[in-house]
């Protein structure tokens, strides 16, 4: 049967199976000769629901063309063959068409525009089912190319969603295989559209490594999604509208207009500012790369018009610029590359403003230009602090409005931050910004400090004046950004700058702080104290530089001047003389350096396993105490006496024994005097006993005698005064050299005790010469001693005296044991039995010590006498009759008395009887010369 001959039931049915074959030049034929059952409406629904999706469209364009254009010819080559419908009947013909169900060319919510316009609800649908059926959406351009010109929604429905989908998963990122459908991709909002097209924007794996392929995916993703934006498929309507889309309304168009409009541009945004905290880069990428709503790359598809209104176009532009701006601000990253993203966010935004070029951040950093924004009250103002929290795409967001002020104002929050950084203490712009608005004082003053305290990458840098000179300027700048120069209003508490709540004599502080912390003493010195206009006040330089010296001495490991922090601390000392030479705790200071040094040349150890520290010394609450420990640890150290006794004193001109209000009150030269006085005794003391402790009696004998003697007499001729003044010096009562003496009293020989190197006029028995050094000692202590330990004293006294008559009657025994051996034996000349000796025992007795009591009962005699003070006792015991054993009586008058030597004896009863006088009259009823403070002590 002839293709001409078919029922209309047949044909369709026929037609049905050719597509279902794709044999489409039979069909051509078969339509051509039954044009009239097969409608345009009816093929297309058979093809769309027959036809193979994988069949390449390009097999069956032209075919569609030719229908559509109505110009279809039968094809020769390809006859119709009816014969396989010769066994169906018309009526069973009938039947299989109506069971047929071809799909509709509507689909719902179709726009009323194409819902007269089969072709195009035709490709739209074809389309679908290609990508949901085959997922070969790359077959879809092919098929809907031709027709692309015919519906202009058809055109646009082929930009915003085939063309973004093909070029996200196809052309720019094609390694990565997930993908989503067109019918998935119709159904995302503003946000997740972005979103998904933006997704792999900026992503190192992003398979791109061309630098503009972010400003490619703006242009070719988003430029074409957001060329269909007013369908209403991708609308996200919100029943009431937000503060920021009220806002964003431009001038002329409606609220409700406005948010439909205008949603997706304000998500793209929100992605740009949002990258800025992630993906710097990228952010900064995108603005150089896009140049905003107007710039989309449609390829080949576009018609060459102007698709945004005028009013649109720059409305849009502003919120773009203002994105950029807010952009700046949200860069989280502080480093120098970030900073330079920042200046490149700026260039870019003044030539979109059509503004003039700023400079690089390395000529500005330099050039330190004033900033004329700080005069503009209006905006560099503490109640702005609130816009740098969040909506920073606010309308009402002053910071982000695009215009001179506020580029002026970011630009130097961009040259303020790239200091910092460039002197390895990073600042974010958002950071400058909340210091510059919020001033806080407190807040700034932790930023400098951290900025003094980083310095410069390279250490020869930091020994250069010109690099501190310039920070110096940097510092200055940044209180105020440049007013001064602008003839702004300014003040020396408060600036405008991100320091600007710093005082300007205290960021002066700051930096004379660092310059004398790197060594600039010149520099230091030529700025603060030389320059005829002082920056600081002679106070405020005078209270730094001590605390300086102090900081940089506690900070010393080594207690040598000449190196570390000891070095540091005399060379600033040094480096003002103007400034600290008459400065009462410049003078403490070097004492303390001094003898720090001087500490230094001996082994010390403090605490187990710590070598010593200057600190350890000025932080001491009995730095003479410190003495002692040098004694105990450098063996023989105490022969060295003087220097110990210079170092005490010097503690004493340091201000170490005398807390710091006594030492800037009261601290006059009689005072010091009296405290170097103590300090001596207290020295000499601790010299004694070290020499004890290493068993050299004889050095610590002729300390007793020779320099405690002098110094405690001296203190108690002063004593009276000193109690009775009862101020702070009160404790210059001599407690250390009645002790020291005791101690030497105390001593007993043992076989490591030095040996004498000369023994003079003293006994030639060690044992007796000894027992007298004994108590030449505690007749010293007795003289020093308060009344309470007087009993004490007088105990080891009496303990010697009972020794020494011992020895003194041993030695007279053997003595008359060898003279009786020397008379028993022939004398030449006969001289034996006629010549009369003094027996030895008659000579004992003669010289045998007085016992302190006798001496008592004979005090106490002439007390009652009528003697006022034991003192006269002591004189008239000179001309005391001694009877010798043959019962003669032996007279000293004083001639006599200075023609003889004093017999060793009689020094050890006279320094008893002097001791007695003032220690002991108690014991015998003696009333003193005059009368006894009221103390715990009597002398």
């Amino acid at each position: 049967m002839a293709g001409g001959d078919l029922s209309p039931g047949k044909a369709v049915l026929l037609a049905v199976q050719l597509a279902h074959k794709a044999e489409l030049s039979t069909l051509r034929t078969l339509v051509y000769e039954h044009q009239k059952t097969l409608r345009i409406d009816i093929i297309l629904r058979i093809i769309l629901s027959h036809l193979p999706e994988s069949l390449d469209s390009s097999e069956y364009v032209t075919f569609l063309r030719d229908l559509i254009d109505g110009t279809i010819e039968a094809d020769p080559s390809s006859p119709v063959d009816s014969s396989v419908l010769d066994g169906l009947s018309e009526k069973d013909a009938s039947k299989k068409v109506r069971k047929l169900h071809l799909l509709p060319l509507a689909w719902p919510n179709a726009p009323e525009e194409v819902q007269e316009d089969p072709l195009t609800l035709f490709l739209i649908h074809r389309s679908l089912r290609i990508d949901d059926n085959t997922g070969l959406i790359t077959q879809v351009p092919a098929l809907v190319t031709p027709f692309i010109q015919r519906s202009p929604y058809l055109r646009t429905w082929f930009i915003s969603t085939i063309l973004p989908l093909i070029r996200l998963n196809y052309e720019y990122h094609p390694r990565d295989g997930a993908t989503i459908s067109v019918t998935a991709f119709e159904r995302l909002d503003d946000e997740a559209g972005i979103r998904l097209l933006l997704s792999r924007t900026g992503e190192p794996d992003s398979g791109s490594s061309n630098d503009t392929a972010v400003g490619r995916d703006l242009r070719g993703l988003v430029g074409p999604w957001m060329y269909g934006n007013t369908r209403s498929k991708r609308r996200k309507l919100q029943s009431t509208p937000n503060l920021d889309e009220q806002e964003a309304t431009p001038a002329g168009v409606e609220t409700g207009v406005s948010q439909e409009k205008f949603a997706s541009w304000e998500e793209i945004f929100k992605w740009i500012t949002t990258r800025a905290t992630t993906s710097w880069q990228t952010a900064v990428r995108v603005l150089e790369q896009w140049d905003g709503p107007s710039d989309i790359d449609l390829g080949p598809y576009g018609d060459g018009n102007v698709w945004l209104e005028d009013g649109d176009q720059q409305y849009l532009e502003r919120r773009y610029a203002r994105a950029a701006l807010a952009t700046a601000y949200l860069i989280s990253d502080p480093s120098l590359d970030a900073l330079a993203g920042v200046q490149r966010i700026l260039s870019r935004i003044l030539t979109l403003l059509d503004l003039d070029r700023i400079p690089t951040l390395e000529i500005a950093a330099g050039l330190l230009s004033p900033i004329s924004v700080v005069d503009k009250i209006s905006l560099v103002s503490s109640k702005n602090a609130v816009f740098l929290r969040d909506s920073l795409l606010h309308e009402r967001n002053i910071l982000t409005t695009p215009n001179g002020e506020s580029i002026e104002f970011l630009h130097a929050l961009l040259i303020s931050a790239y200091l910092f950084a460039r002197e390895r203490a990073p600042l974010t712009i958002l950071r400058a910004g909340q210091m510059a608005l919020r001033q806080d004082e407190t807040q700034q003053k932790i930023e400098l400090s951290r900025f003094m305290a980083k310095g410069p990458t390279a250490s020869s840098s930091r020994g250069d004046d010109r690099y501190w000179i310039r920070i110096r300027n940097e510092i200055l700048w940044m209180r105020s950004w440049g007013a001064e120069e602008l003839g702004a209003a300014t003040s020396a508490v408060t600036g405008k700058g991100i320091l600007g709540q710093l005082g300007k004599e205290y960021v002066e502080i700051e930096i004379i702080k660092g310059l004398l912390a790197n060594s600039r003493f010149s520099l230091a010195s030529q700025l603060y104290e030389a320059s005829p206009d002082r920056p600081i006040s002679k106070e405020a330089l005078q209270a730094t530089l001590i605390t300086a010296a102090m900081e940089a001495y506690d900070n010393a490991t080594n207690p040598n001047k000449t190196r570390g922090g000891l070095k540091r601390s005399n060379e600033i000392l040094k480096a003002f003389p103007k400034t600290l030479a008459e400065f009462s705790p410049s003078v403490r200071m070097g004492h303390l350096i001094t003898v720090t040094h001087a500490i230094g040349e001996y082994r010390l150890v403090l605490k187990q396993g710590e070598a010593f520290t200057p600190v350890s010394l000025r932080v001491h609450s009995d730095p003479i105490s410190i003495i002692g420990r040098i004694l105990e640890q450098n063996s023989k150290s105490y022969t060295k006496i003087n220097d110990f006794v210079w170092m005490g004193k010097e503690f004493v001109k340091a201000g170490l024994t005398a807390s710091e209000s006594v030492a800037d009150s009261i601290m006059n030269d009689q005072h010091s005097r009296e405290l170097e006085d103590i300090a001596e005794r207290r020295v000499v003391a601790m010299c004694i006993s070290a020499a004890l402790a290493e068993d050299d009696f004889e050095t610590a004998y002729s300390y007793v005698t020779t320099r405690l003697a002098t110094i405690a007499s001296q203190a108690h001729a002063h004593s009276g005064d000193v109690e009775r003044r009862q101020d702070h010096f009160a404790g210059s009562m001599d407690d250390w050299s009645w002790k020291a003496a005791l101690e030497a009293g105390r001593y007993r020989r043992t076989s490591y005790t030095t040996k004498p190197t000369h023994l003079g006029s003293a006994s030639g028995n060690p044992e007796i010469r000894h027992l007298q050094q004994r108590m030449d000692c505690l007749s010293h202590a007795l003289r020093f001693a308060p009344k309470s330990t007087l009993p004490e004293i007088l105990n080891a006294y009496r303990r010697c005296e009972e020794e020494l008559e011992m020895q003194l009657k041993q030695e007279a025994e053997e003595e008359d044991a060898w003279d009786a051996q020397g008379d028993s034996q022939s004398m030449p000349g006969g001289f034996r039995a006629e010549k009369k000796f003094k027996s030895r025992a008659s000579r004992a007795a003669e010289e045998a010590p007085m016992s302190l009591f006798d001496l008592s009962r004979a005090s106490m005699a002439r007390a009652q006498s009528g003697l006022s003070t034991l003192t006269s006792v002591q004189t008239r015991l000179g001309n005391l009759k001694i009877n010798t054993p043959a019962g003669e009586t032996k007279g000293y008058d004083d001639s006599t008395s200075q023609a003889q030597a004093t017999r060793k004896r009689d020094q050890l009863k006279n320094a008893a009887t002097g001791a007695l006088a003032s220690g002991v009259g108690w014991l015998i009823g003696a009333t003193p010369s005059q009368p006894l403070n009221s103390g715990d002590r009597e002398y």
